[in-house]
């Protein structure tokens, strides 16, 4: 008996192994695209590693269920064809015994996708918002590209038709640092240095206009030294619900709910603005609760896939590949397509979506339960 869950359980390893290869690298192809365009336009290594730290594991909430599931009826379907599946039968052998394992494995990985779900994937919605941000603060002009005018920069706008090292060549800058007037500097070559959030420009065959609010004439010079004030500095970011891990989570989940139910304050009668505010805190805990439930929705989706691919694959009659991943397909895409269902009505408080949002994982189940008994 061991001996034949220990086959079965190999066969849905090396399966799954496969499917999972071949799914991330599907699935992170415009990932190392984008991580190849930071490399080459100088980014800190340091910065593109962490973006790789954070968004290389994201892509397990999709690939490790779909990689579970096409394992699943793959392997199963090709034991039904094969007649291994009778062979059992007729040797008493429970086909649940043989489900043990492959369904433990998929209880392991929808551990990892709690975590992933609720700690690495928050992390790095954040990290990739704040990344351009961060880039511009940490590399100043050395990813800018030559030939465009940049307005990455909220006090100056920047073109010059090529750079070599710090110099600048062919310079226009915008200079908007000084709200009481706007000045275009011009220069046939200019040095670039970075001084916290200003820049130091050495220019060579300049020109101002004007040269300050009191005299609008043009000056010129053959060296002059400029500075762009304030022009290198962080933005304002502000947190979205997907940046906020569990705890954080858990937390604004309770305050928003007791905000929600708050009765009104006295003297107020329940006026407009009362229930005006009322509705914004309920469509905000309704919000919160949906993003709660999808972690765990997503996560749930490794055994799910399991308890029904399984099933599924034993009842499949053709040995054809096509027909197990076009199954695959079919199931994934209708336990996502209701989560995406749920996730469009988020703000609904009434129709309560942090609930119907556990419906494929229900259904999953109940199917399930319903394969074993009838025809396992």
């Amino acid at each position: 008996m061991k001996t034949i869950e220990r086959y079965v359980f190999g066969s849905f390893l090396s399966s799954f192994l496969l499917a999972f290869l071949v799914l991330s690298f599907v699935l992170t192809i415009a990932l190392m695209v984008q991580i190849v365009g930071f490399i080459m336009d100088g980014v800190p290594m340091s910065l593109v590693g962490e973006f790789c730290g954070v968004s290389l594991p994201e892509t397990l909430q999709w690939s490790m269920p779909l990689a579970l599931l096409v394992s699943s009826i793959l392997v199963f379907s090709r034991m039904s064809a094969d007649s291994e599946i009778a062979a059992m039968r007729a040797c008493g052998i429970n086909i649940v015994s043989v489900m043990k394992y492959p369904v433990l494995f998929a209880a392991l990985c929808t551990l990892l996708g709690f975590w992933v779900n609720n700690e690495i994937v928050p992390r790095g919605h954040e990290v990739r918002r704040n990344l351009k941000a961060r880039v511009s603060v940490e590399t100043g002009l050395s990813v800018l590209e030559p030939g465009r005018m940049i307005d990455d920069f909220p006090n100056a706008k920047v073109y010059f038709s090529r750079k070599e090292g710090n110099w600048l060549y062919d310079l226009v800058v915008l200079d908007q640092s000084n709200p009481a007037i706007d000045r275009m500097v011009t220069a046939a070559k200019a040095l670039v240095t970075q001084r916290g959030a200003d820049i130091d420009l050495d220019l060579y065959n300049m020109t101002v206009d004007p040269v300050d609010a009191e005299h609008g004439t043009v000056a010129r010079a053959n060296r002059f030294k400029y500075t762009l004030k304030n022009v290198i500095r962080k933005t304002a970011y502000f947190r979205r619900t997907k940046d906020f891990r569990l705890r954080e989570l858990l937390g604004n989940i309770r305050s928003s709910e007791a905000q929600a139910e708050a009765p009104p304050a006295e003297g107020d009668g329940g006026g407009p603005a009362q229930a005006a505010m009322r509705a914004f805190r309920q469509r905000e805990a309704s919000s919160l609760k949906v993003e709660f439930s999808k972690r765990f929705v997503f996560a749930m989706a490794s055994i799910c896939f399991v308890l029904v691919g399984i099933p599924l694959g034993i009842r499949s009659q053709r040995r054809e590949s096509t027909v197990g991943m076009a199954i695959s397909l079919a199931v994934s895409l209708g336990y996502y397509v209701v989560i995406i269902l749920m996730l469009s009505c988020d703000e609904i408080y009434a129709a309560r979506p942090w609930m119907l949002i556990w419906l494929p994982v229900a259904a999953c189940f109940l199917l399930s339960a319903w394969f074993v008994r009838r025809h396992l």
